[in-house]
């Protein structure tokens, strides 16, 4: 998969609540409880294993959790990136 340059990354950016952090996106959820915080970690993880694209998960304080997303094997942003971040958007609007 190809890397996106920095235009591309920046314009898919543009409409997100995502921000770059070097090679990677990241974006911070705060959720009521600890218990909806972990279920959507679970759901992120569902996401992630479907995809076989795997973000880094912070959990932190009792109520948040970070995600930060790249992708490794290509050593920066690709495609795949920023559609596990839209469907991970997606669950997060759902609760």
């Amino acid at each position: 998969m190809a890397l996106l340059d920095d235009n591309e990354i920046q314009q898919r950016l543009e409409s997100s609540q995502w921000g770059r952090e070097g090679d990677a996106i990241a974006r911070d959820f705060e959720f009521n409880d600890f218990a909806q915080a972990m279920t959507f970690v679970n759901a992120v993880a569902g996401i992630a294993e479907e995809r076989n694209h795997h973000p880094d998960i912070l959990v932190h304080g009792w109520n948040k959790v970070r995600l930060t997303v790249t992708n490794h094997s290509e050593g920066g942003l690709t495609e795949a990136d920023f559609g596990l971040a839209h469907a991970v958007d997606a669950v997060a609007d759902a609760q």
